[in-house]
Parts: C-alpha cells; structure tokens; sequence
C-alpha cells in the first residue's frame, strides 16, 4: 500500500482516525433508507468540512468511519460536525425518530503508516541518528520522513 502524504504550506501529514459511534439505546435502526441517507449525508458533510472519507461502514447499530484529516482540524469538531449533521437530517428525513439519533460519546483511534513500536525507537535513537546522520538505524521509511519535513 502506498503512502500518501499531504501537505500544507507550514507541513506535511499522513492523519487518519478510525472513528465509531452507535444510535441511543443502541438501537438497530441503521438500516435500508435510514442507512443510505446516512452513508450520503457523511460524505457531504465531510466534503463540506474538508475531511476525506477513506472507508465508511454503517452496521444497524453502530456506524465505523475511517477519515484522513489536516492537522488543523480538532477531532472532536470533526466528530461533532458528522454527527451533529447527520443526526438532524436523518431526524427531518425520519420523523418517526423522536429522540436524539446518537449516543453522547464516540471511540476514536488515531491510526499512522508506521507502527507505535517504530515511532518509538526512532524517537529512543534519536541522538545516536543525528550523530550518523546518513542512514535511519534501521527504520523503516524514517529517513526519507526526515527528508520529506526537510523540503
């Protein structure tokens, strides 16, 4: 799988977040109409907001969203935008539903190219990489993420 590194005028990123929320009650209302108006309200407010969907998944009670994002995005505004318009669409599409479509809280998991143990031992290296200074001791893809912030 190829990496895709975004960049900005100030910097570069590769942010993506694995998010998860479920309807109150956890009721399986998820589904047929309700679950196709839903799939197209998130990526329309997700356009709206800047953000790009890489992976949706809408299950009768829970709903699983991969996301990329720019560092100047809060997660919490991003998850706050999604379901806040998602909920009060489907609630106008939907009248039958008469309480609050979405639970309160919500699962997410930031989720990188290189693993926790990589980044880890790069920054545990970190004094003996600047005095060689030519290669990653032995990690892969650091160096040339070095040379990508560099430019």
């Amino acid at each position: 799988m190829k990496k895709q590194l975004q960049h900005s005028s100030k910097s570069v990123y590769n942010l993506g977040y694995h998010l998860v929320w479920s309807p109150k009650y956890r009721k399986k209302i998820l589904t047929g109409k309700i679950e196709r108006t839903l799939k197209w309200i998130l990526y329309k407010k997700a356009r709206e907001i800047g953000i790009w969907i890489k992976d949706l998944e809408i299950m009768p009670d829970h709903v699983h969203i991969f996301i990329k994002s720019n560092p100047s995005l809060d997660i919490s505004w991003i998850v706050k935008m999604l379901k806040g318009s998602s909920s009060y669409e489907i609630k106008k599409r939907f009248p039958w539903i008469k309480y609050n479509l979405w639970r309160r809280g919500y699962f997410c998991e930031s989720v990188g190219h290189i693993s926790e143990y990589t980044i880890r031992r790069y920054i545990q290296n970190q004094k003996s990489y600047s005095l060689k200074n030519e290669s990653t001791v032995g990690l892969t893809g650091t160096y040339k993420l070095d040379r990508e912030l560099q430019k």
